[in-house]
């Protein structure tokens, strides 16, 4: 017997026939003698649907309101699971944010989540043995007594944090894929189904093009130590035996990986820009001038590769922002150019960013150069590298990501069984 945190997507709970499909699964695990909490996203569709909505009423909204009409998506689905559930002859109650209460701080719609007091869904685990069902995204800013949203993915980072506040034994995140592959299969059929991936692999991958889960719920289950397995909500509830490992990913600490892979998987995105400022005069505050802004503008700068010319006087600076930023990214740099002191503003955004993760490669030389060579000798030129212990990743012409990505998986031997 133990506590699991179950945790359902929007696909997973698109329709009623999904929600009563869920509501198996989660029978499955109690009818094991496990204690179960429940956090589910909005059904598929309504979360942009509700965003829709508040842009049609008016395009400069209210952030506060925003929160409060976006959180509602999740609030049906975990209202219509609790009574899925009671069906079945599961003692089962719906909870929003506010009631458990999680709290938050005051950043709407990208809040970040500063206490959970699970107290009382833990009494009633031992009193009713009774199922949680809480709406994923959602939490509260204790001192307006707002509704408050985390963001995109927000569900993921909900069920994580909730795992940690009730000492779960895990977090299952039940998704429309059966867990972490080392690349895309739609771009490289041969992908594999990776059995385990250490937080900080999984980290990696997250944040710079897998999505599979939230950034910021890898996270926190690093920080907690919390294991997180991600799996299908598609496979048939009853064909699962709740004592078995059934088909997916354990992100868990590295020490409790059997096996060390030199490369664990290969991430990519082409969801970049890439920014070039030419002839800036070589001296101290330069970068400052331009990178600070920015940071004020809340834009993300990658990689960043810095020229400095023959005569040591001017200097060139490259760097990646998040195509969604770069209008703004544009911006920023040419509003400071009398400060910053720039000759010339070039840009790219038909550009992607090629990543190689694996743990492995702090005890293995020349991994990064197999790469350069195997990209070379498919004519695929880099624009810039960054690296980092356990990763590094290349700017490429976006025309070319999926050769690149094929090319670096059958390079580390990933297509093989």
């Amino acid at each position: 017997m133990g506590r699991l945190v179950m945790k359902f997507g929007g696909t997973s709970v698109a329709n009623i026939e999904r929600i009563q499909n869920v509501a198996r699964h989660v029978k499955r695990e109690v009818d094991a003698g496990h204690e179960v909490a429940v956090v589910v996203s909005a059904m598929s569709g309504k979360t942009n649907e509700l965003v829709a909505w508040c842009t049609e009423a008016s395009p400069l909204h209210d952030a506060r309101e925003y929160d409060a009409v976006v959180a509602s998506g999740e609030q049906v689905t975990s209202g219509l699971l609790a009574i899925a559930l009671q069906s079945l002859g599961i003692q089962a109650r719906s909870w929003q944010g506010w009631q458990i209460p999680i709290l938050t701080s005051d950043a709407h719609a990208s809040a970040r989540i500063v206490g959970i007091d699970g107290s009382e869904i833990i009494k009633r685990f031992s009193e009713r043995k009774e199922v949680a069902v809480i709406a994923g995204f959602q939490g509260i800013h204790a001192e307006t007594g707002r509704i408050t949203t985390l963001g995109r993915g927000g569900s993921d980072t909900s069920a994580v944090a909730i795992a940690a506040a009730l000492k779960a034994d895990r977090c299952d995140i039940y998704t429309d894929v059966d867990g972490v592959y080392t690349t895309d299969p739609r771009v490289v059929p041969k992908a594999r189904r990776l059995d385990k991936v250490s937080f900080e692999e999984m980290l990696e991958l997250a944040s710079l093009g897998a999505k599979v889960l939230q950034v910021r719920s890898v996270e926190l289950g690093m920080v907690h130590n919390m294991p997180i397995f991600v799996r299908s909500s598609f496979d048939k509830p009853e064909d699962i035996d709740p004592h078995g490992t059934p088909p997916g990913t354990l992100i868990s600490s590295e020490e409790n990986s059997m096996e060390n892979h030199v490369v664990t998987g290969i991430a990519f995105s082409k969801d970049e820009a890439q920014i070039s400022v030419r002839r800036i005069e070589d001296k101290p505050g330069v970068a400052a001038s331009i990178f600070g802004p920015l940071a004020d503008a809340n834009i993300n700068v990658d990689m960043i590769v810095q020229n400095v010319s023959e005569d040591g006087k001017t200097t060139d600076l490259t760097f990646t922002v998040p195509a969604a930023d770069f209008v703004r990214a544009k911006q920023t740099i040419t509003s400071a150019q009398d400060k910053i002191g720039y000759a010339r503003f070039d840009s790219e955004t038909d550009v992607a960013k090629v990543s190689v993760i694996g743990s492995g490669m702090r005890s293995h030389a020349g991994v990064a150069a197999q790469a350069f060579a195997a990209l070379a000798a498919r004519n695929i030129n880099i624009r810039a590298i960054t690296t980092s212990e356990i990763k590094f990743s290349v700017l490429i012409d976006a025309a070319y990501t999926e050769l690149a990505v094929r090319t670096l998986h059958t390079l580390y031997g990933l297509d093989q069984v």
